[in-house]
C-alpha cells in the first residue's frame, strides 16, 4: 500500500472515531449559552426602553395616551434603562471572563440604548429642580400682557389666560418666584416706533418657529403660539408694544396652557425673543 492510501485510511479512520465520540459541553460552554439567552433578553428589554421612551410623549401628542399616563413612561423608561445597566454589567462581567465575544459586544451595545432615556430625562429632571414650579413668565410683573387672538383657547385650557390665578401660585407669590429665578427678564426698550416695534414682534416670533395666532396693530398686540416637539405642549406668547418718548417698550409674556413647572421654558423663550429683537 502507498504512503498516500495509508494517509487516507489514518485519516478516515480518524474522523470515524470523533463521530463516534459524544461531544461533552464544559462548564464554561454551558455559562455562555446561558449568558446568550440573557443577552437577547437584556437586549430586548432595551428596545421596548427605547420604545416606550419615545412613544408615551408621541401618544399625548396626537391625543391617544393622556398626560399622567405619558409621564410616567419617560419614568419608567429611566427606571428599567438604569435597571438594566446594572443586570447587564454582572452578564458583561460573565462573557468577559468565558471568553464570549458576541455576548459582550451585544451587551455593551444594549447598555449603551439602555442608557440613553436616563441621558435624555435626568438634564430634564435637574432642570425642574432648579427653578420654581411655575409656566407664566413676563416681562412687566405688575401689568402683564394679556391675551385677546388666544384668549378663547387660553380659557379652554387648564392653566387658564389670567395672571397669578392659582391658589398656589397667587400674584405676589409668582412675581417673587420670577424675580429671583429670571431677574435679566426685563422690558425692551426699544428706538422703534409703535408700528416698526410691533412688525419686528412678528418677524422675531416667526423666525424663532412660533404660529403667529393674531396682529393688532393698532393695539400694538402680537400674539403667537409654541408647540413642542416631543409632547406637542403648547406655550403661548403674547408681545405688546407701547409708545414712549423715545420710540416703544415691548413687554412679553410666555405661558404654558399645561402643567404647572415649565422648567424654564417660558423665560428661556423670552429671553430668546429679546436677544434676537
Amino acid at each position: 500500500m502507498g504512503v498516500e492510501h495509508h494517509d487516507a485510511y489514518y485519516t478516515l479512520g480518524i474522523a470515524g472515531d470523533l463521530r463516534k465520540r459524544r461531544p461533552v459541553k464544559s462548564y464554561a460552554e454551558g455559562r455562555v449559552d446561558e449568558l446568550k439567552l440573557s443577552t437577547r433578553v437584556l437586549l430586548v428589554s432595551a428596545v421596548v426602553l427605547l420604545i416606550v421612551l419615545i412613544t408615551g410623549p408621541f401618544g399625548y401628542k396626537f391625543g391617544v395616551v393622556p398626560l399622567l399616563p405619558s409621564l410616567a413612561s419617560l419614568l419608567l423608561a429611566v427606571a428599567g434603562g438604569a435597571l438594566v445597566i446594572l443586570v447587564g454589567i454582572f452578564y458583561l462581567v460573565g462573557a468577559i471572563r468565558s471568553g464570549s465575544g458576541s455576548d459582550r459586544n451585544v451587551l455593551a451595545a444594549t447598555m449603551i440604548l439602555s442608557a440613553l432615556p436616563i441621558v435624555i430625562m435626568v438634564p430634564q429632571i435637574l432642570a425642574a429642580q432648579a427653578v420654581p414650579p411655575i409656566h407664566d413668565i413676563t416681562t412687566d410683573l405688575d401689568n402683564p400682557p394679556a391675551f385677546v387672538q388666544l384668549l378663547t383657547a387660553r380659557e379652554a385650557a387648564p392653566n387658564g389666560a389670567e395672571y397669578g390665578a392659582s391658589e398656589a401660585w397667587p400674584a405676589d407669590k409668582l412675581r417673587e418666584a420670577q424675580t429671583g429665578a429670571y431677574p435679566d427678564i426685563q422690558p425692551i426698550n426699544s428706538s422703534l416706533d409703535k408700528a416698526g416695534a410691533v412688525s419686528r414682534a412678528e418677524q422675531v416670533l416667526t423666525e424663532m418657529g412660533l404660529e403667529i395666532a393674531g396682529v393688532d396693530a393698532a393695539a400694538g398686540l402680537v400674539e403667537a403660539t409654541a408647540t413642542t416637539f416631543w409632547f406637542g405642549f403648547k406655550d403661548d406668547m403674547v408681545v405688546r408694544v407701547m409708545e414712549t418718548a423715545e420710540g416703544s417698550r415691548i413687554d412679553i409674556r410666555s405661558m404654558s396652557r399645561v402643567g404647572q413647572s415649565d422648567v424654564g421654558a417660558n423665560a428661556a423663550r423670552i429671553a430668546d425673543f429679546i436677544s434676537r429683537f
